[in-house]
């Protein structure tokens, strides 16, 4: 556990604040889903809307089912690069071991000329698995492929000529790959709970982007230390440390919840078949809003509780999953609060910068 005197050094540092979305499907005034089109269409005014109301950052994570309308992160992230001007723009994630990480490489590098230096990656297994079937890959090298492309994605992102050889892609000898950047691309590792991944992240020098989608943040404790330990004993500078987590702003608690809780529901139904996971419990939600990693009420009750993951998981980065199954106008004003009245009351609680 960190001492007292660590929390402090951790609370005054400088602290950004981002959105995070899958390109989830709103809903209609009639509770039905919205077209994709439309929804990528409202995406892009979001990120523009992020941007004007002063947030550090905005991803947008790959998914491949009905109910996700973003396929291609980097599409959308180049769209809105054409329309904001400071806000930095990264994938959450990129599900890179169904990818070439060469491809990966180039794409956020044309990215990053485009938006003028504020490309990110955020590379990951993956929470869901369709995209394997649907680019040939079996799962049964899970484990393997995601190994084999982080290392050669941490060989890339060097910008020298790379020599590299594994069972998952053609061997490369000497290759340089195009477009360069101009400082560098930044890349974290999105991981759900995994000490190896952990691990594996702080020897290839990326930052950690932790996925807190369930549970106190406070459990994710042993995962941020393992992470700096891990750096110290590989003797490589620490990098940065990212939480990514679920939520809604509204005028008042009521309301947020009022708002949330049938998409959280129907989501948490699905899984429980997808992934044979138990159905929700009687309280699970409100549990979840409470103490767990539901973000939802009004501007002082998140910024409350976002200040105090910041304060005891010490993160350089927390980003609001805002895309809840609820009306696109909602989904805005969520942004609106969060950008002009969370943020800010963080930044007093905490004296952050």
């Amino acid at each position: 556990m960190p001492d007292a005197g660590r929390d402090v050094e951790r609370a005054v540092k400088h602290v950004e604040f981002g959105l995070d979305t899958f390109g989830g499907v709103t809903r209609d005034a009639d509770d039905q889903p919205v077209p994709h089109p439309q929804v990528v269409r409202d995406l892009v005014s979001d990120a523009v809307l992020a941007d004007q109301v002063g947030l550090d950052f905005f991803g947008v994570g790959e998914h491949h089912r009905e109910d996700f309308a973003v396929s291609s992160p980097e599409m959308v992230l180049a769209a809105v690069a054409s329309q904001t001007r400071r806000i930095r723009l990264g994938s959450t994630v990129t599900v890179l071991s169904s990818d070439d990480p060469v491809r990966v490489f180039e794409r956020f590098a044309t990215l990053d000329a485009v938006s003028n230096g504020r490309a990110e990656i955020v590379a990951g297994r993956g929470s869901f698995t369709e995209s394997f079937p649907l680019f040939g890959y079996d799962l049964g090298d899970y484990d393997v492929l995601f190994e084999e492309k982080l290392a050669l994605l941490a060989q890339l992102v060097r910008e020298e000529p790379v020599t590299w050889s594994g069972t998952t892609r053609a061997a490369l000898s000497e290759q340089r790959v195009y477009p360069t950047t101009e400082h560098g691309l930044p890349v974290w590792v999105g991981v759900g709970g995994s000490p190896e991944s952990v691990v594996r992240t702080a020897r290839y020098g990326f930052g950690l982007f932790l996925a807190i989608i369930g549970g106190a943040a406070d459990r994710f404790l042993p995962y941020v230390d393992l992470f700096e330990r891990a750096q110290d004993q590989l003797g490589v500078p620490r990098q940065r440390l990212a939480v990514h987590s679920p939520g809604l702003v509204a005028a008042t608690d009521e309301q947020a919840r009022e708002l949330t809780y049938p998409g959280w529901e129907r989501m948490r139904r699905r899984m429980a078949v997808d992934r044979g996971w138990p159905l929700p419990s009687p309280g699970e939600f409100e549990h979840e809003v409470t103490s767990g990693s539901l973000y939802v009420g009004s501007p002082d009750t998140v910024a409350e509780r976002v200040a105090a993951t910041v304060s005891v998981l010490g993160v350089d980065r927390f980003d609001l999953k805002y895309d809840q199954q609820v009306q696109h106008a909602d989904q805005q004003e969520s942004i609106r609060l969060f950008g002009e009245r969370v943020v800010p009351q963080i930044k007093d609680r905490l004296s952050v910068v």
